[in-house]
Order: structure tokens, then C-alpha cells, then sequence
């Protein structure tokens, strides 16, 4: 049974940083893509970043791309998304998602095979 953990949310202020972690039981972190998205209130999960299972390939929505970094821990079997110059706008629940070995178009939401319960990111102005 694939189980996904996220931790490390908060409540935090604007400009600040953040890291989140994803605990993977049941997959491979080091084998799989892995993922993060987010859903603010009353808009859909959007991708935020993710990072393939030899980690040399990394993609990052543009809202996020210079500010955020995606990475794993194979050893632990942890993927990490460290979040620096947080704005308000990124105020939403992150979730955790985990795909498969070979994957095709990762920033949709219908790929992924596997999610977290999600852990929220409140951003103040």
C-alpha cells in the first residue's frame, strides 16, 4: 500500500520560506516521478514542480520557477520542496503525488497515481 505523507506547513509571512516533506512508504522514491501540487480555495489543483526518478529531469510551473526547489532523499525515501519567497498567492493545500517509472505530460493531475492528504500553506500579506 502506497502511503504519502506531507509535513513541514504553516502559517508564515510574506518573503519568507518554508520546506515541505513528503514521507513515501510503499514506493520508490528513487524510481518513480514524484510531484507536488497545490489547491488554493475555490480553484482547481495546479502542478507546482517534479522531479523524475533519476532526479535529472525537473519541472517547475512558472509562477514557482526560481523561487521553489524540488528534491529527494532516496535514502530516506523523501521528496522535499523548499519554498523561498513565499507570496500570499501561494496560499493553498500542498499535496504529495506519486507516479510511475515513465510518465508523459507530469503536470496534469489525472497522471498521477497516487496523492497525500495534503497539508496547508497559509502565506499573510
Amino acid at each position: 500500500q502506497v502511503r504519502l505523507v506531507e509535513s513541514g506547513g504553516g502559517l508564515v509571512q510574506g518573503g519568507d520560506s518554508l520546506k515541505l516533506s513528503c514521507a513515501a512508504s510503499g514506493i520508490d522514491v528513487g524510481t518513480n516521478y514524484m510531484a507536488w501540487f497545490r489547491q488554493a480555495p475555490g480553484k482547481e489543483r495546479e502542478f507546482v514542480a517534479a522531479i523524475s526518478p533519476s532526479g535529472v529531469y525537473i519541472d517547475y510551473a512558472a509562477s514557482v520557477k526560481d523561487r521553489f526547489t524540488i528534491s529527494k532523499n532516496t535514502g530516506k525515501n523523501v521528496v522535499t520542496l523548499q519554498m523561498n519567497v513565499l507570496k500570499p498567492e501561494g496560499t493553498a493545500v500542498y499535496y504529495c503525488a506519486a507516479g510511475s517509472s515513465r510518465m508523459i505530460g507530469p503536470r496534469g493531475t489525472n497522471v498521477w497515481l497516487h496523492w497525500g492528504q495534503g497539508i496547508q500553506v497559509t502565506v499573510s500579506s
